[in-house]
């Protein structure tokens, strides 16, 4: 009965291909858009995952201020570099600490100029950021001491200021000093918080202290936890200190932060698919509005057939077996509405991911579970008019005009 009934089915879908296709649309593009959704949303998952893990392992950042809000602080005295020395010799399981004050300035290279960043640190910041250097050298011991006009660059400010030409060994401009470039660091791309990495200037802590800032300010103490301790543990170690050293009683809130890297990687994550479920059941909308469409087009269908079926039912065919046909004409329709979704979600999927620069990441699971729901949605609106045409009373069918 099921091949029969599927045989008459596509032989009607074949009769009215247009009509069936424009039956069909909703569904296809309502299958298309929440597969889309997910894909594209577990692709921007996985790259805010890989952008937060590119800003070093087991990082702890420790900045002045209270925070108020999203991306809000409150005014506080400002770290010292002797809090990051405090860090590292007092907490055990610290390996790396990278103090660092930046601020924006104007990178000049010849007649070439780049609005960028500088930033005041030392040899820890490679190792804390896992950065390594493409090209040159890290600063000698005695460049941090003196304070020496030396700087390390990122992959967009050499691209920028030198193009292919080499940079080590040529001077740029930064604000009233000029620094000789030692060394070029290797591309990062942008990190979790949409920032690009390699927009930098990196120079000793001291020549930034001395002759760009002209103060003896820090405004991040980075801290790098070794690997298989808790990060949580040294984040409250870190709290207590900072709380010694700032003079905070216990009745006093923190005026500093201490944020672990992978609790802000877990909140975008959470975010990122937060809004992916979202978007996916705005999507999935489309779906219902074109089982409304199969479900109007199979009533105009019954109408069109009623002839037909006063006939079949009128020679002995069973109720059963009409519900049956014009079921599996809905189920037929709306299947064939997700196969083409899929096809064109897996086709704009690629397409986007590669616009949006986010990994490609083909989800199964949604793909089986959103031709399913097409199936089912089918199934759910094609009752109504299969139990109408199979319900029809013959002789008033074959009166039908």
């Amino acid at each position: 009965m099921l091949s029969n009934a599927l045989v008459l089915a596509l032989r009607e879908i074949r009769r009215n291909v247009l009509r069936s296709f424009l039956t069909v649309l909703g569904i296809v593009i309502g299958v298309a858009a929440v597969i889309i959704m997910v894909t594209i949303g577990d692709g921007a998952t996985v790259q805010v995952r890989e952008q937060i893990a590119s800003l070093g392992s087991n990082l702890l950042i420790v900045r002045p201020g209270q925070r108020m809000g999203p991306g809000e602080t409150s005014a506080a005295p400002p770290l010292r570099l002797d809090d990051a020395r405090a860090i590292e010799g007092d907490i055990a399981s610290v390996v790396a600490v990278a103090p660092a004050a930046s601020q924006p300035v104007t990178a000049v290279s010849g007649n070439r100029n780049w609005s960028t960043s500088v930033t005041g640190t030392d040899n820890q910041y490679f190792t804390v950021r896992n950065w390594s250097i493409e090209a040159g050298r890290e600063f000698a011991a005695s460049e941090l001491r003196a304070g020496k006009a030396v700087c390390v660059i990122g992959a967009n400010v050499r691209k920028e200021l030198f193009g292919v030409q080499d940079p080590l060994g040529n001077k740029i401009r930064l604000g009233k000093i000029s620094c000789q470039v030692i060394g070029a660091l290797a591309a990062k791309g942008q990190s979790g918080m949409g920032m690009d990495q390699d927009d930098i200037v990196l120079v000793p802590l001291r020549t930034f202290q001395r002759r760009i800032a002209g103060n003896q300010d820090i405004s991040i103490i980075q801290v790098s936890v070794r690997e298989g301790a808790s990060t949580e543990k040294a984040q409250r170690d870190i709290e207590r200190l900072m709380r010694t050293r700032r003079h905070i009683v216990s009745s006093e809130e923190d005026d500093f932060q201490v944020r672990d890297m992978k609790e802000i990687a877990q909140m975008l994550a959470g975010t990122t698919r937060i809004l992916t479920t979202l978007l996916s059941a705005v999507a999935a909308v489309s779906l219902l509005v074109g089982g409304i469409g199969i479900m109007n087009i199979m009533l105009v269908s019954v109408t069109e057939r009623t002839r037909e079926i006063g006939t079949r039912l009128a020679i002995g065919a069973l109720e059963r077996e009409v519900l049956v046909q014009f079921l599996v004409e809905a189920v037929v329709l709306s299947s064939f509405g997700g196969l083409f979704g899929v096809i064109l979600a897996f086709a704009s999927s690629i397409g986007l991911a590669h616009m949006l620069r986010v990994p490609f990441i083909f989800n199964p699971g949604i793909v089986v579970v959103a031709f399913l729901f097409s199936a089912a949605v089918g199934v759910i609106f094609g009752y109504f008019p299969a139990r109408k045409a199979a319900r029809l009373d013959p002789i008033e069918a074959l009166r039908h005009e």
